[in-house]
């Protein structure tokens, strides 16, 4: 049986995805990553979106890891 996907939230980085999964455009088109852990881009800036690139460090992105409370 294949691992379940997990979904890593990178403190001021980018989304890690582990296991078995499947990407898809907004238009159900598959993207293949190539392995079976990829980095998936939160800053925006990436040149290779939906993958990082590591541009979230020159540009000073900053997320935490963990959900923030809105109160």
């Amino acid at each position: 049986m294949d691992e379940a996907a997990s979904v890593t939230a990178c403190e001021d980085g980018p989304l890690l995805l582990r296991g078995s999964f499947t990407l898809l455009t907004q238009d159900g088109e598959t993207i293949d990553p190539g392995r079976r852990t990829v980095a998936l881009c939160r800053c925006g800036r990436s040149a290779i979106k939906p993958f990082c690139d590591g541009t979230h460090k020159a540009v000073g992105f900053q997320a935490p890891s963990a959900p923030t409370s809105s109160r």
